[in-house]
């Protein structure tokens, strides 16, 4: 009798620690690499952006003086239009087309 709880207990922890202590440490790695990878892409899309306002300040001499607010508003609806795309990207996902094809 006290075999087969001591076999029981040994079953239930195996069970256990593969059924929630795996999959929630694949869960974590999966959501690390995820934020790891946000944060390189945003600090990337940063530079991108003030590369551009560079490029537009140095390259065009005409838009210095009075027209030196122009560069900054370009580079705001550049900026604008990466949030909008990735917005949309993300509303419109793989999830989305996933519903649609099992439906």
């Amino acid at each position: 009798m006290r075999r087969d709880v001591d076999e029981l207990k040994k079953l239930f922890v195996r069970y256990v620690k593969d059924e929630t202590i795996q999959p929630l440490k694949d869960l974590g790695r999966f959501v690390l690499w995820g934020v790891a990878g946000s944060v390189f892409v945003a600090f990337g899309a940063v530079l991108l952006l003030l590369g551009s306002l560079r490029f537009l300040q140095e390259q065009f001499p005409v838009l210095n003086g009075t027209l030196s607010w122009l560069p900054y508003l370009i580079v705001a609806v550049l900026c604008l239009g990466v949030l909008a795309l990735t917005t949309w990207r993300v509303v419109s996902g793989a999830a989305k087309r996933r519903l649609k094809t099992s439906k």
